[in-house]
């Protein structure tokens, strides 16, 4: 059949004409479809007409020569990022080799042919993300997953924060551990702070100023209104109400933060301007430009727009000429509200301090990986990257998943997909600018949904998921500036690949050092047994569950479907029913497993349906996973201490308290639990071969 004119256009975009559906056949996508996203869709044409493109990308042992098109002769200049220059004349049309030696990194190349003049970015990049040289060695390293907002302390104000990730990791050093692995802590929205999803965020470069750990600040400390207002009565009931609630109650914590750090801005302000902390916080400034400016300034005015009017709860709800931070309104506002703005800009620097200051803590433990954050998949609309950049999202569509068995109108996010074309033609920036941001402060970095690097499910605006078409993303540029940043943060990579992973991404994962995330619900055979220890990769990290998951106990005693059932997911008795079925086949595959696996001992029961969730189950569970080849593995408190409830129920929205749901204990308690240290030191044990 003759390709259309339409259909040209949508593959020239990067837009695929088929998808798998959920009966593992390829269906075509309509034609409403190509057009919807095609008109969503950034200007794919705009590079023609140049010798080169706007970046080029050369990885590993790549040829190091471009193709300069058009016609005669082009005078050349390569600036290199260390500021080498070389230059002279080539010929259009055939290949140019790079002058050597040009190292791993961003150098710029400029063609000029008489009065005209283009600009390439080249980018030399390893072929491998950083790997730690324990890790190398053949070593094994294990740590703690945690939703840093489930945390309970006798310190803290009612949520995790950043002095409880510091007693986190000393005694996760203490018990043999080697990392504590977190949620994604990108900025939210204070001014609407029951919002509370990590993976919804404002920012990707920026942080959760919630988790600031107020007590701490010398500010806060030396200030008298902040000591007289801490002491009141009306302020240690709210704190006391904020501590023992079972779900964290966003709104009292972060009214409760943000009136403690407007008395310590206020005792901050007084410093002299010679002083070291005020240099290095105008400092962070200069470096946050107008990213952080833009931040700031989304983050009080939402503050401000909201405390008249409950429904503005962001740029979306806002009067037209507020909806973008260039319009002349806003940047009125900006020219007389520069105290406001520099009061969230200090909040910024306070959580980046504060967390810089966990992962020092985390080196002086003698920590291989030490910390690892979470990168999310995009932005919310209503984000301040949107409202101060437009231009890079489109924001007429948005992210997802096609339509599968579980759900037959797939899934959509409410994420605008970032626009690979604006990528392209910013030289990868926008990317960059986010791996550098997420990077610093750790020892490694999660991807989530890292088939993003290949390819996203867009849905047009409006329409339901199932009207998405997969848009591709120029992955092997990705993956090149991916580990060009891996390398010099020394930061590892790990890709959440979970779900239906195109076969294309696999192999380039794999060689270019990214981590697989090894689930062990996940791991079974096409016979339904359960794969061995022995044979899950090294370039993996194992875990018993996610977030997205039920807890150990909840999944051995079905905890999951007595919620699911209680909040009416499941469509009828029938598919409840076929679920416990398929659970009961599951729990004996695995029960056979810890058996084959030496984990379970030999004259322990072997029938599942007749075991009961106890102490030595869990032992059992963790000391299988301990065993399994992966590099890494982690492994989550809630699962320690026997807790059946999960901290999110996918499908969900008011039905369930997602991301609010504490651990039933709080730290002190955790690590001094006898059957807590039992069950860590045989996990360190088996991890070490013992």
């Amino acid at each position: 059949m003759k390709e259309s004119a339409l259909d040209r256009a949508a593959v020239a975009a990067g837009i695929s004409l088929t998808y798998t559906n959920a009966k593992g056949e390829p269906e075509a996508i309509s034609d409403e479809t190509k057009r919807a996203l095609l008109a969503v869709m950034g200007d794919a044409t705009k590079e023609k007409g140049a010798p080169l493109p706007p970046v080029q990308v050369l990885s590993g042992g790549a040829a190091r020569q471009l193709n300069p098109e058009g016609r005669g002769r082009y005078q050349w200049r390569l600036r290199s990022e260390k500021g080498r220059e070389f230059s002279g004349e080539l010929e259009a049309g055939e290949p140019f080799k790079l002058p050597s030696p040009l190292g791993h990194g961003y150098h710029q190349l400029t063609l000029t042919k008489g009065r005209k003049q283009w600009q390439t970015r080249l980018i030399l990049t390893p072929r491998r993300c950083w790997l730690p040289a324990p890790l190398r060695n053949g070593e094994k390293r294990w740590g703690a997953l945690v939703q840093l907002y489930t945390v309970r302390s006798a310190d803290n104000w009612g949520i995790g924060d950043f002095g409880d990730l510091q007693q986190l990791l000393e005694q996760v050093a203490r018990q043999g551990g080697d990392f504590v692995g977190l949620n994604p802590l990108h900025a939210l929205y204070p001014a609407t702070p029951d919002f509370a999803s990590p993976y919804s965020p404002s920012s990707r470069r920026w942080l959760n100023i919630i988790y600031i750990s107020v007590a701490q600040l010398e500010d806060f400390q030396q200030s008298a209104a902040a000591q007289k207002w801490w002491k009141a009565a009306k302020t240690q009931r709210a704190l006391a109400k904020a501590r023992d609630s079972e779900f964290v109650d966003y709104e009292t914590v972060m009214a409760l933060k943000l009136a403690a750090l407007r008395h310590a801005w206020a005792q901050f302000s007084l410093r002299a301007e010679d002083d070291a902390q005020r240099q290095a916080f105008a400092a962070f400034v200069d470096d946050g430009g107008d990213s952080l400016r833009y931040q700031a300034a989304y983050d009080g005015l939402q503050a401000e727009r909201r405390a008249g009017d409950a429904d503005a709860w962001g740029w979306p709800a806002w009067p037209e000429s507020w909806r973008n931070s260039q319009s002349a309104e806003v940047q009125r506002w900006c020219e007389t509200h520069e105290e406001e703005i520099a009061f969230w800009q200090w909040l910024q620097w306070l959580a980046q301090t504060q967390f810089a200051q966990c992962w020092a803590r985390s080196q002086a433990l003698k920590m291989t990986v030490g910390l690892y954050r979470d990168l999310a998949v995009g932005v919310a609309e209503g984000s301040a990257e949107t409202w101060h950049d437009p231009e890079l999202y489109r924001l007429e569509a948005s992210v997802g998943a096609p339509p599968d068995r579980l759900g037959p109108l797939g899934q959509n996010w409410g994420l605008p997909p970032m626009d690979p074309h604006v990528m392209r033609a910013r030289g990868y920036q926008p990317f960059i600018d986010m791996l550098r941001a997420n990077m610093r402060d750790c020892g490694a970095l999660r991807i989530d949904h890292v088939m993003a690097l290949l390819r996203l499910w867009w849905v047009p605006k409006g329409e339901t998921a199932d009207k998405g078409a997969y848009v591709s993303y120029p992955v092997q540029d990705l993956l090149g500036i991916l580990a060009l940043e891996s390398q010099r943060h020394r930061c590892m990579v790990i890709g959440e690949d979970l779900g239906t992973v195109p076969p294309e991404i696999v192999g380039l994962l794999r060689a270019s050092g990214v981590f697989s995330w090894k689930v062990m619900w996940f791991e079974q055979q096409r016979d339904g047994s359960y794969r061995l220890p022995g044979d899950y990769p090294r370039q993996s990290i194992a875990s018993a569950s996610t977030h997205d998951l039920p807890t150990l106990s909840g999944f051995w005693n079905a905890g999951d479907f007595a919620l699911g059932e209680k909040l009416k997911l499941y469509p009828g008795k029938e598919v409840l029913q076929s679920l416990h079925e398929q659970r009961a086949k599951q729990k004996q595959a695995l029960l056979d497993a810890l058996h084959q696996a030496g984990a379970m001992p030999a004259r322990s029961a072997r029938q599942a349906d007749k075991l009961a969730m106890t102490p030595a189950l869990n032992l059992a569970m963790h000391k299988f996973l301990a065993a399994t080849g992966s590099a890494l593995l982690g492994l989550q408190p809630e699962d320690w201490i026997g807790m059946t409830t999960p901290v999110n129920v996918p499908g969900t929205v008011d039905q369930y308290p997602n991301w609010r749901r504490k651990l039933a204990q709080p730290l002190e308690a955790i690590f001094t639990d006898k059957a807590v240290t039992k069950l860590l030191k045989a996990v360190s044990q088996t991890r070490r071969g013992e």
